[in-house]
């Protein structure tokens, strides 16, 4: 089979944990039979560098045709004073809508050799965390209006959040159908005490548990699931939310199983063409220093054959291979302890793909 991927290197740590992945999906390729073309796109500060446009239109459309694309991570602070418009998350966002993914798929799971990592106390952890937070991703504040204006001297800044129905109703059944494939329970996360936009997604969620009758639905403030996330994660199977407290929530989630690093990301939308990324940013202080850790993209890539290319098999290799790792003891620094084999970013790649076996 072959398929065509379009990666995304972007800044910092990016061009060094993708090449990570991608020689995780080159052995997959080896291990399976398949082909991956890979098309280089330029997104983020180095497009602003080199194109003086966070994504160029030409860029965007090779992700569009692309079967998936593959993404490192952009940004960083010697972009942090160009203007709002050009700023290289507005890439992000522009690549977001152009591909039309408005189901964003964040998995808060934590592996059972990295208990001891997690900030949670022990008792806590050993509840479980294995969680998905499904959140809405091309509307709302981030895709409303934003303007700053200026009255006799004194800034006013102002942005717009806004959902429809129609918005809210698919990211919805995105949600109903992620619980209804796990163990069936969804918690709807708003601000229904004090927002228009909450109470309308609290309304329409109702409608369509209506038709999910085999989902146990709930709702939640936005304040409270932030604390409860800390407080008791076990309870939560799958959670859906809007496009800003999605962020943070899964930010939150992410801390909670040891290590941002480890977390990977999907981005779909009605066609099987996804996007995939690790959740954290692009670490500029540590790019370049072969540091970094690329198991959140390398899963994320796992993520990308699941998902986008119907290879469940090969997707479940990856994974095995990264807990035979974690079972060896090897670490990158942002996991060590004490005991462990301190790694690399390249060497971690090269550990993973050691492990590699074909899934039968």
């Amino acid at each position: 089979m072959t398929e065509n991927i379009a990666v995304i290197r972007g800044d910092g740590i990016g061009p060094e944990i993708v090449d990570q992945a991608i020689k995780v999906l080159d052995r997959i390729a080896e291990l399976y039979g398949h082909t991956f073309n890979y098309t280089d796109v330029d997104m983020g500060g180095c497009a602003i560098d080199k194109w003086g446009d966070p994504l160029p239109e030409d860029m965007l459309k090779k992700c569009v045709e692309s079967d998936s694309v593959l993404l490192g991570a952009v940004g960083g602070e010697k972009w942090n004073n160009v203007p709002g418009n050009m700023r290289p998350e507005k890439g992000l966002l522009r690549l977001r809508a152009g591909m039309g993914v408005y189901s964003n798929n964040r998995p808060a799971k934590i592996w059972p050799q990295l208990a001891d990592a997690s900030p949670l106390k022990k008792e806590i952890v050993d509840k479980g965390i294995d969680f998905i937070i499904v959140r809405e991703l091309i509307g709302g504040i981030y895709f409303g209006e934003h303007k700053t204006e200026y009255t006799n001297g004194k800034a006013r800044a102002v942005d717009i959040l806004t959902y429809s129905e129609e918005e809210i109703e698919r990211i919805g059944r995105i949600g109903f159908e992620t619980a209804r494939k796990r163990n069936k329970k969804l918690c709807s996360v708003e601000k229904s005490n004090v927002l228009d936009s909450s109470r309308l997604w609290k309304s329409v969620m109702h409608r369509l548990a209506n038709e999910y009758t085999d989902v146990e639905l709930s709702d939640m403030l936005v304040d409270n699931c932030a604390m409860q996330i800390v407080k008791n994660p076990s309870q939560f199977d799958v959670i859906v939310t809007e496009n800003m407290f999605g962020d943070i929530l899964s930010d939150e989630a992410s801390m909670i199983t040891g290590s941002i690093g480890m977390i990977p990301s999907s981005s779909l939308g009605a066609a099987s063409c996804g996007l995939y990324e690790p959740i954290h940013g692009s670490a500029p202080d540590i790019a370049g220093k072969d540091i970094a850790n690329p198991i959140g993209t390398i899963l994320s890539a796992a993520m990308m054959l699941r998902f986008s290319f119907d290879m469940p098999k090969e997707a479940d290799a990856i994974e095995n291979a990264v807990s035979a790792y974690l079972d060896e003891g090897y670490r990158t620094a942002d996991i060590m302890s004490a005991g462990k084999i301190q790694v690399g970013c390249s060497e971690c790649g090269s550990l993973i793909i050691k492990n590699l076996k074909r899934e039968e």
